[in-house]
C-alpha cells in the first residue's frame, strides 16, 4: 500500500503539464535557471517557483548554487530513466492531435537521453558497436566485450576509470522513438561527452535534440561505421554545452 502511495505521489508531480515541461527540459542532464525553466514551462516565474519547490521536495530535482545563481537539474540518472520510460509508454498511447513538426523529427534523429545519445544516432551507435563485436545487447542487460573496451580506449575514453564509478558501467536503454536499444550508463555518458569534445555534435538552442556536424558525420562513419542521414533541420546551436 505504501508503494502505491509513493507511485501516486510521483505520478501527481509529473502529471502537471508545466512540471512535465520542466522535467523534459532538464532531460539532457543540464542544469538550468528558474528563468530558463519558466520559459520551457510556459508559465510565469512565480508559478514556476512553486513548481520547482514541489519537484525539489519530491526528490525529482536538485539545486546547485553558483554565486548568486541557483541552477536546477534532475536529481539522478534514475529520474532521467523514469522520464524516458514514460515517454516510451506515451508513444504507444493515442496519437497527439498536434501533427509532428520539424523539432519532433530532430528529436528522433539525434538527441540526448539524460547524458547519453538516443534517437537514430544512439540506436545506430549501439547497432554498429554490436555488429563489430564491441558490445553485447539484450533487453535484460548487456555488456562491453574486451574488444569493445580496447576500441573505446583507442577512441579516447578511459574505461578503467569508468569501472571505478558508482553508477552502472553499461546499461542498455530502450529508445522510445526507435523501439530499439541505445547505450546508457557510464559508457554511454563517456561516449557522448567524447563526441561533444571532438565537435562531432552540438546542442540545439532549445530542447534535447542535438546536431551532428559534417565533421561528426565523417567521424561516425570512419570510427564506428555509422552512416547518418543529413540533419532534418539546422536551427541555431548552443555556443557551449554545460555538462
Amino acid at each position: 500500500m505504501l508503494a502505491n502511495l509513493d507511485i501516486a505521489q510521483i505520478a501527481a508531480l509529473i502529471g502537471d503539464p508545466a512540471r512535465a515541461n520542466i522535467l523534459a527540459a532538464l532531460g539532457d542532464g543540464r542544469a538550468l535557471t528558474a528563468t530558463e525553466l519558466a520559459y520551457a514551462a510556459g508559465v510565469s516565474p512565480q508559478t514556476t517557483s512553486g513548481h520547482l519547490a514541489k519537484l525539489t521536495d519530491g526528490k525529482l530535482l536538485t539545486v546547485v548554487q553558483q554565486g548568486r545563481h541557483r541552477y536546477y537539474r534532475l536529481a539522478s540518472p534514475q529520474v532521467g530513466r523514469m522520464l524516458e520510460g514514460i515517454m516510451a509508454v506515451a508513444a504507444d498511447g493515442p496519437p497527439r492531435r498536434r501533427p509532428p513538426g520539424k523539432l519532433d523529427e530532430a528529436m528522433r534523429h539525434a538527441r540526448t537521453c539524460y547524458d547519453h545519445f538516443a534517437g537514430r544516432l544512439g540506436v545506430g551507435l549501439a547497432q554498429t558497436m554490436s555488429a563489430h563485436g564491441h558490445v553485447v545487447l539484450s533487453a535484460e542487460g548487456g555488456e562491453m566485450t574486451r574488444a569493445g573496451l580496447k576500441f573505446l580506449d583507442r577512441f579516447g575514453i578511459d574505461t578503467a576509470r569508468l569501472q571505478q564509478e558508482r553508477r552502472a558501467f553499461f546499461r542498455p536503454c530502450l529508445d522510445w522513438s526507435e523501439r530499439r536499444l541505445h547505450i546508457g550508463g557510464a559508457i554511454g555518458a563517456a561516449l557522448a561527452a567524447r563526441c561533444f569534445d571532438l565537435g562531432w555534435v552540438r546542442r540545439m538552442r532549445d530542447g534535447r535534440a542535438v546536431i551532428v556536424t559534417p565533421h561528426g558525420r565523417a567521424g561516425f562513419d570512419k570510427s564506428f561505421g555509422l552512416r547518418l542521414a543529413p540533419e532534418p533541420l539546422s536551427p541555431p546551436a548552443r555556443a557551449g554545452s554545460r555538462r
